[in-house]
């Protein structure tokens, strides 16, 4: 007969998993585009969380600066994915394009341990989980032109209008990522939330760091390499219309060329 254990107050929830709040109060307090979910983790999920993250885990302190060459063990492309939901989308990603690594942020804690015991399982070298404040990654702990690119799939798309302001693509977070990915680096979102589509069609369309891939201007064709997730499969299936962006980030005039 198991015996259930009742965590003491203050106790973590995974004394060798992510914390619960890393960056703590070390930060300004500002508007969020996330909202922290509890719910409930599976055994396996536990497990993964347990063994493996302290070796492809981060928790996002702004504390230090991170080397992602020795993060991943190699000096391969690195593209930032922000909200990697329960992970099944990261990992075909990672195992089709294994020269290509990626570092996925979040804060859902059973999307974490998800992720973690997928790519265990697909024998992946080429995944880092961080939990945390994706803001403050960037802004405290990647060094300029860091990255080959940043992924965005289905963010909360806030749909209240009192709420669009938590919107993460905005012009100041447009501002932010520019300093962190390459000359030639891809920006790619996706949604299925046509308004915020709009926007961030709008948004990204304006900012001086960013062009559009599409010679047209618009919407991208979804790319092979972005795989069709159960979710978005349910939508379509429903009648929503999912609309991706790919920009690629400004090369100025006498501007070099980063990274690899």
């Amino acid at each position: 007969m198991s015996v259930r254990h009742t965590r003491a107050k203050g106790e973590p929830r995974f004394p060798d998993g992510p914390k619960a709040d890393p960056a703590g109060a070390h930060f300004e307090r500002r508007i969020r585009s996330f909202q922290p979910r509890r719910s409930r983790v599976t055994a396996g999920q536990a497990d993964a969380l347990q063994r493996l993250w302290s070796t492809w885990g981060l928790d996002i302190d702004g504390r230090e600066t991170i080397d992602l060459a020795a993060m991943f063990g190699n000096t391969h492309p690195v593209v930032l994915e922000i909200g990697f939901g329960m992970g099944e989308a990261t990992v075909q990603m990672a195992a089709a394009d294994p020269g290509t690594n990626i570092l996925a942020v979040d804060v859902h804690t059973p999307g974490q341990g998800n992720l973690l015991n997928l790519a265990d399982q697909e024998g992946l070298s080429n995944v880092r989980v961080a939990n945390g404040d994706a803001i403050i990654l960037l802004r405290e702990m990647l060094r300029p032109d860091s990255l080959d690119g940043l992924r965005v799939f289905f963010p909360d798309p806030w749909p209240k209008k009192r709420h669009h302001k938590r919107r993460l693509i905005q012009p100041e977070f447009l501002d932010l990522a520019a300093t962190r990915i390459r000359p030639g680096g891809i920006v790619h979102c996706a949604t299925d939330w046509e308004p915020y589509a709009e926007q961030m069609l709008e948004v990204l369309s304006a900012h001086p760091e960013f062009e559009n891939t599409q010679p047209g201007g618009g919407f991208a064709p979804r790319p092979d390499f972005r795989p069709l997730t159960r979710f978005e499969g349910q939508g379509l299936e429903k009648g929503h219309v999912v609309n991706d962006l790919l920009f690629r980030r400004v090369q100025h005039h006498n501007q070099p060329l980063t990274g690899a």
